[in-house]
């Protein structure tokens, strides 16, 4: 009878790190879109740096850089999703870049989510504010919270690129290509089956006859 596995303790530390991460995103993104919506007019500009840098009121129907305008409700039906894979998948995470970068993807998507299923036009079809505007960089205009889910989209793949896997460990490409090697051996043992002390006549020891001096 085989016992079962017990499951994994989840890691307070790094459950706290990642919360902590997505706690913050969200307050920066919230507290900036109330300063802009009660302290510019719609459509209004300010200059920060020159105009390289300008506050730009607007109010964004799409997703993350004013994509896609005009199909509010999947972006938050994606958004929520994202939401709960995120809370459910966090019980598993031993690594604290992974709980960063977890922490600015979920911050960023409720920030932005917070807009779609509380501001007007209606519930889940909320137009979500944005301000940050780069005229010479950049043709869109963003908030915080799209900064930090496309911060945690690079994070994600540098730590793939580094091989960095959620229970703090590395994969190189050596530790790779042993593992390969290792499985491929595994199999050709499974498909080569049992060995047996055959003769060289293939009949096995218990059928071959006894030959006497």
């Amino acid at each position: 009878m085989t016992q079962s596995t017990p499951p994994t303790k989840v890691s307070v530390r790094i459950i706290a790190a990642l919360a902590f991460v997505a706690v913050t995103a969200y307050v920066l993104d919230q507290v900036s879109k109330h300063l802009v919506t009660t302290r510019l007019v719609e459509g209004e500009s300010v200059d920060v740096v020159g105009e390289f840098f300008q506050l730009h009121f607007v109010r964004n129907p799409g997703a993350a850089f004013s994509l896609a305008s005009g199909t509010t409700w999947i972006f938050s039906i994606a958004a929520s999703a994202v939401v709960v894979a995120i809370v459910v998948f966090a019980r598993r995470i031993r690594s604290r870049a992974w709980a960063i970068m977890l922490g600015m993807l979920l911050g960023g998507t409720l920030g932005n989510l917070t807009d779609r299923l509380t501001r007007e036009p209606s519930f889940g079809q909320g137009h979500v504010i944005d301000f940050l505007y780069f005229p010479s960089l950049l043709p869109a205009i963003f908030n915080v919270a799209d900064i930090f889910i496309v911060s945690s989209m690079g994070l994600l793949l540098l730590l793939t690129l580094l091989g960095v896997n959620l229970d703090g460990t590395r994969t190189t490409k050596a530790s790779a290509a042993r593992d390969a090697a290792s499985d491929q051996a595994a199999d050709e043992t499974t498909a080569a089956g049992p060995m047996t002390d055959a003769g060289a006549d293939g009949a096995p020891p218990s059928t071959r006859p006894t030959e006497h001096p």
